[in-house]
């Protein structure tokens, strides 16, 4: 792999519906895009995470730009790269910004599985085709509301429900989800919203069979959700804290929690993501691929990620329609009757890049060369 040129844009998308969480709510998406260009002109697509804002991490639109075009391009332009695995060691002098490079690596393993002919998911080692999804459902006006989207999710076909849930926001709002919807798979979470204070709200929440927990308490601790997991019969689910596959062994080895959430912008990119699934596989500990309200781009990386055999629970994985009304893909994600997702056979990501849609959408570009 000879990469020529890195082009950024910054897209701009609207939300179908507004989309909030304990730290915000969301109605325009602010998206960077990058796409790598090799020797051949051929091309591979990737997606920049980052929020509007450093609410969920560090990160934001802002940085990300920044950051990419100021160091990260320079760190793969014009040199022989053996093939998308090694992408990660050379942007490593760079500190953190794992968002960021998650956007140049994901693209290059577009771009790699291109040049070998392969569907993405087959490169990176996924053992099965069809995937199980669920969805995310953020804080509503009110609890009918909240309750009438969930009756139009199950409608949909999909597998698993997770609701957010916040201070004001949680015990009552669960125990209603489960009094209407008494057998679904249901979820939640806090996005670090509550401190070990809480653990009595916890231990109600244990009455109403609740896959997980997710993310209950600060977003860099790992020590304070072990002493929550010893208190509480539902299982923790790790997110904000999950970084590197380091911060999954340390998890596991302490007790901090039953299941972790993988985030291909959170901890840097597939082969970091590979990582992570290897150390949660060996421990027995299932993890699940969330989502952070991607386009068509970064949610086509997600179902090729989603494949790997560690990955067996519903992720957040869901149909294009739920988010925008017109995707950057053709054809947009969709989600079968019985809630899956059947990863593309096509060579990379396995769909075609709307780039017309793209530019319509763009409000600055770079490139970088």
């Amino acid at each position: 792999m000879f990469i020529t040129s890195v082009e950024l844009r910054e897209i701009r998308l609207p939300l179908v519906h507004p989309f909030e969480t304990s730290f915000g709510r969301t109605t325009e998406r602010r998206i960077i895009l990058v796409r790598v260009i090799d020797k051949n002109g051929q091309e591979g697509w990737g997606e920049c995470t980052a929020g509007e804002g450093p609410f969920y991490c560090e990160e934001w639109t802002e940085s990300a730009w920044s950051t990419l075009k100021t160091f990260l391009a320079q760190r793969v332009l014009k040199k022989e790269i053996e093939n998308a695995a090694s992408v990660w060691e050379l942007m490593q002098p760079v500190r953190g910004n794992r968002m960021a490079k998650a956007a140049i690596e994901t693209a290059c393993w577009d771009l790699d599985a291109k040049q070998l002919g392969l569907p993405l998911w087959q490169h990176l080692g996924g053992e099965r085709r069809e995937i199980p999804c669920g969805v995310s459902i953020g804080i509503q006006n009110t609890p009918q509301d909240l309750l009438e989207k969930i009756a139009r999710e199950l409608a949909a076909g999909y597998q698993r429900i997770k609701i957010k849930i916040k201070p004001g926001w949680d015990a009552e709002i669960v125990e209603l989800v489960r009094k209407t919807f008494p057998d679904i798979q249901l979820m939640v979470d806090a996005n670090s919203a509550y401190t070990l204070f809480d653990v009595a709200l916890f231990r109600e929440l244990d009455q109403f069979r609740l896959m997980m927990i997710e993310q209950p308490l600060a977003h860099d601790d790992i020590v304070n959700h072990s002493e929550l997991q010893k208190q509480i019969k539902t299982a923790v689910c790790l997110d904000e804290s999950i970084r590197s596959s380091a911060d999954a062994a340390h998890a596991l080895a302490i007790g901090a929690c039953r299941v972790i959430n993988v985030k291909l912008g959170r901890v840097g990119g597939h082969a970091q993501a590979k990582k992570v699934e290897e150390v949660c596989r060996a421990g027995n500990i299932p993890v699940w691929c969330g989502g952070m309200l991607e386009s068509g781009i970064g949610r086509a990386h997600n179902i090729a990620m989603a494949t790997l055999s560690g990955f067996t629970l519903p992720g957040d994985v869901s149909a294009s329609s739920r988010y925008w009304e017109e995707d950057i893909i053709d054809p947009p994600v969709s989600v079968s009757a019985n809630g899956t997702i059947i990863a593309p056979d096509q060579p990379g990501i396995g769909f075609d890049i709307a780039l017309s849609r793209i530019e319509a959408h763009a409000v600055r570009k770079e490139i970088v060369n």
